[in-house]
């Protein structure tokens, strides 16, 4: 995803300042797209150069009132188009993951109590998600457009089941280890000393 297509996303649901978007970004979208401020006026900047959005006529004219973009049709079909183009899936690509593996060479000092700590923030997040799920979807909401948005925070959900399940057997797989602190001894292709 890119932050073109997640602002025209935003807008298209809603016509929204600068200010506005970063909010919205804070409380929807920036749970799996992120962006900063400075990110999103520079893009709002090239969107509207490239005649994907326009600024909104302001209802009274004031000195220091906010820019308000909606998308215009070019807008739209581009959008249509990324939304129908083919992507593959990312390769994973994770710190923690990768720190783990260097444990396997280095020792594990230190590791078990981040894993901790990387567990108490997924249980937390899961907890948001099913909040909002609890919020904002229930079951009389059909609509297509919400079964969709459902759908993305579902996205969210699983990952954060899957992500505390997997920390705690990590933690279990750890607390099994024999207690290291220093590296293990390397050894040749052979199996001798190196």
């Amino acid at each position: 995803m890119s932050l073109p297509h997640a602002i025209l996303t935003a807008l298209l649901e809603k016509p929204s300042s600068g200010l506005e978007l970063t909010r919205r970004f804070d409380k929807s979208i920036g749970y799996f797209w992120s962006a900063t401020h400075q990110q999103i006026y520079r893009e709002l900047g090239r969107l509207e150069g490239e005649g994907f959005i326009r600024t909104l006529p302001a209802e009274q004219p004031a000195r220091g009132q906010k820019k308000r973009y909606e998308v215009l049709p070019a807008g739209r079909a581009e959008l249509a188009r990324w939304t129908a183009a083919a992507q593959d899936p990312k390769p994973q690509r994770d710190v923690l993951l990768l720190r783990l593996r260097a444990a396997a060479v280095v020792g594990t000092a230190g590791l078990e109590a981040d894993l901790g700590r990387h567990l108490e923030l997924h249980r937390r997040q899961l907890a948001e998600y099913e909040e909002i799920e609890r919020r904002d979807f229930p079951p009389d909401r059909d609509a297509p457009q919400d079964r969709l948005r459902h759908l993305v925070l579902r996205a969210g959900i699983d990952l954060e089941t899957f992500w505390t399940r997997w920390l705690t057997h990590a933690l279990t797989e750890l607390a099994g280890l024999p207690d290291e602190t220093s590296p293990p001894e390397h050894r040749t292709t052979d199996g001798t000393p190196g």
